[in-house]
């Protein structure tokens, strides 16, 4: 009996033991971890009405949560190859996935402007004058001319503004930015896509502007209902 008592103990000891390594084993990992990255919106606010103390538009405006063309509303990195391949970059994502993350740059980049009375996102519960719908058609490394040499960033939205009340549309515009990666490094990849998009971005701002300024000041102008 003793000897029993002493087996069992012995083995007391040591099964604790032997899980915890069994548990390292499985938790240990030959894969690279993933890097998270992030793009900023500009701070130098748009030079078209933006410095006046007063918004050059005395209206408020939403931007609605954006739309995706396939394959592009995701975190990861996306990159076009050859024969229209697309593909990702491994172990590498954006902090949110793309839609979100446009969402958040234009509704910052509208608020630094100046131009807007209040600028809100699609999450918010105040009601707006005009709502802004971006569908975001390119956002992508391309590499379709080989993946010898660094890509150039493409960042293409596609831009409709209307007015909630009645939900007609004001104007439909293309905003664009595109940007040549220094390297074939994930880094210079990365800054590009901060180059195109704060390209894409200026232009979506300064088109709203001009879009809500011109039907502002033509009130009952031609206005198509926006679809549901």
């Amino acid at each position: 009996m003793k000897a029993t008592w002493a087996h069992l103990w012995r083995l007391a000891l040591i099964l604790p033991g032997l899980a915890v390594a069994g548990c390292s084993s499985l938790l240990r990992s030959d894969a690279p971890p993933v890097q998270v990255y992030t793009l900023r919106a500009a701070e130098t606010p748009s030079d078209d009405g933006g410095s006046e103390s007063h918004p050059a538009v005395a209206a408020s405006l939403r931007v609605a949560h954006p739309l995706a063309a396939p394959g592009l509303g995701t975190s990861q990195i996306v990159l076009l190859q050859p024969d229209h391949r697309m593909n990702v970059y491994a172990a590498s994502v954006w902090a949110a996935n793309a839609p979100a993350l446009i969402e958040s740059l234009a509704t910052q980049t509208l608020r630094a402007a100046g131009e807007w009375r209040s600028v809100a996102d699609a999450e918010s519960p105040f009601p707006a004058d005009y709502l802004l719908q971006i569908s975001i058609r390119r956002f992508d490394a391309d590499y379709s001319a080989g993946t010898d040499a660094p890509p150039t960033v493409h960042v293409t939205l596609d831009c409709t503004l209307g007015a909630e009340a009645g939900r007609t549309v004001i104007a439909s515009f293309v905003a664009e930015g595109t940007a040549a990666a220094g390297a074939n490094k994930l880094s210079e990849v990365v800054a590009a896509f901060q180059t195109a998009t704060d390209q894409a971005l200026s232009s979506l701002s300064q088109q709203a502007f001009a879009a809500a300024r011109g039907s502002s000041s033509r009130p009952g102008s031609d206005r198509r209902p926006m679809g549901n």
